[in-house]
């Protein structure tokens, strides 16, 4: 059962509403159980989760290690998951605005901003993979577009004829961006029956020629000593609670159209580790057999699929990959980051603007240099990133359940003089809590991109940074309820008021 809003819910001060960011009112919600399982199947069959199971097996652990490490970190991310959809499933509200009550009316633009940039570095992730599958296509065709001359400073690591169908399929993004979401709908549908179809077809190709699934699943741990699987496999773990931090964090913009709670925790429960554990098999199974087949793990579905022999099978298979990767990208990156940087200015950035904000930032960040190894991916993305998201989540859930015990007063989200006003709009204990909490993950995210030699570093600070998430998220969450208890920000009559299920 959903809280009722308020009957007469006064204006909302300019600046801090807009058709997106308005509560939605329980007769508008329409997302059922089978929805949401539908929301987190379709987001997980995607090729960076492939990538994920894969890239396990590169850095060497077994089938069954590998899976294990995927299901235990989505099912630990499934708890925050859950926790903050039950605030947009009770009063209809987008991350953002759900942000304001412990960050503050205008301090929420720092944790939807970190989200957003977040965001943007997937849409650039995802940009360049459909961009490379249509790369593999062309160069069969055009071979001369391998041997382009280089345009780009060596430190770049992008050669001319990868870069081209990158900045193609980019403009190609830009332009749905341009369309509106509803255009991606009919790609949605073509994903959601072709990947299936392709991840059972990769796996029947990787059963049959690596003679049966007996010699891919015996495959040996490279790993020569147990210390070294655990050092392993820790920020392994932290990286696969990073993949899905983003959207533990603004998944009240989906819950927010649940017709139930029942309805987002039982679709959620459902659908996240269950989908992503199933297809992170397909990932291990044919990384395991480009071993057995190849001599070598290939980690790489785009690059795998570009060995095939069949000119017509490649350019099916990639441009197939590309379409897919477009749905995704709008569906998951563009969405949310848009709102986010609408909340920044909702009268002056519409969800365009954001789009294209998004995109430009995207290619910024050098995606193609993120993903050119399995460590790139997982020590320097996945980890990386979730060291700035999990104190936003430990906040965000110690400032909700904790203090105000699933109170809101929904009104007040929407004014600069209300209670969520704090200072000028900001929570300062907040931001204090927030840094805190990221500080202690800065000297190995240093270490691991190069820029500090670990050797001059304490060893506890590297260790850190391999649990860079749950460091995070427990440190700001506990330092922001020593500094909130302070603050008389939460009266004690709201719990006289506290709407229950």
């Amino acid at each position: 059962m959903t809280a009722p809003l308020p009957p007469a819910m006064p204006p909302a001060d300019p600046g801090l509403s807009s058709d997106d960011l308005a509560p939605i009112a329980p007769a508008q919600r329409t997302w059922g159980t089978g929805n949401y399982a539908a929301l987190w199947i379709s987001m997980s069959l995607c090729i960076p989760t492939y990538m994920l199971a894969s890239s396990l097996i590169e850095g060497g652990m077994n089938w069954w290690q590998a899976l294990l490490t995927i299901f235990l970190g989505n099912s630990i991310v499934l708890i925050p998951m859950l926790l903050n959809g039950r605030a947009g499933a009770k009063y209809g509200i987008p991350f953002p605005v759900l942000a304001r009550a412990s960050f503050g009316v205008r301090g929420a633009n720092i944790p939807a901003l970190l989200r957003a940039l977040i965001a943007c570095g997937w849409f650039g992730i995802q940009t360049w993979i459909g961009g490379y599958a249509l790369y593999q296509m062309a160069v069969l065709w055009l071979p001369g577009l391998a041997t382009l001359p280089a345009v780009f400073p060596a430190s770049w690591a992008l050669a001319t004829g990868p870069a081209i169908t990158f900045l193609l399929f980019w403009v190609l993004n830009m332009y749905v961006v341009h369309l509106g979401v509803e255009s991606i709908r009919k790609l949605l549908v073509f994903k959601a029956f072709f990947l299936p179809v392709a991840a059972l077809a990769l796996l029947w190709w990787a059963i049959s020629a690596g003679n049966g699934l007996g010699p891919i699943l015996a495959q040996p741990s490279k790993f020569t000593s147990s210390a070294a699987f655990w050092s392993f496999f820790f920020p392994s773990l932290t990286g696969m609670v990073g993949f899905w931090a983003t959207l533990s964090l603004n998944i009240p913009d989906f819950t927010r159209y649940a017709t139930s709670q029942r309805a987002q925790l039982m679709g959620q429960a459902l659908g996240l580790p269950s989908s992503m554990t199933v297809f992170s098999f397909v990932g291990v199974v044919v990384t395991s057999a480009t071993f057995v087949i190849y001599g070598k793990t290939i980690w790489d579905p785009v690059v795998l699929a570009g060995k095939f022999d069949s000119k017509l099978l490649v350019s099916v298979a990639m441009l197939a990959v590309a379409l897919s990767t477009l749905a995704t990208n709008i569906a998951a990156n563009i969405v949310s980051p848009a709102n986010d940087f609408a909340n920044v200015a909702p009268e002056r950035i519409s969800f365009k603007t954001g789009g294209y904000i998004t995109g430009v930032l995207g290619l910024l960040i050098f995606p193609w240099k993120l993903i050119a190894d399995p460590s790139g991916y997982i020590f320097t993305w996945l980890v990386g990133y979730s060291g700035l998201l999990g104190p936003i989540g430990g906040i965000m859930l110690a400032d909700y359940y904790l203090l105000r015990k699933e109170y809101l007063d929904v009104p007040e989200l929407y004014q600069y003089q209300g209670r969520y006003a704090y200072r000028q709009g900001y929570n300062l204990r907040a931001v204090v809590a927030l840094i805190f909490g990221i500080l202690p993950n800065v000297p190995g995210f240093l270490a691991a991109i190069g820029l500090l030699d670990q050797q001059t570093l304490w060893p506890a600070l590297v260790a850190l940074y391999d649990y860079a998430w749950f460091v995070g998220f427990f440190v700001s969450g506990g330092i922001y309820l020593l500094l909130m208890a302070q603050e008389q920000r939460v009266p004690a009559w709201e719990s006289s008021q506290m709407v229950r299920h």
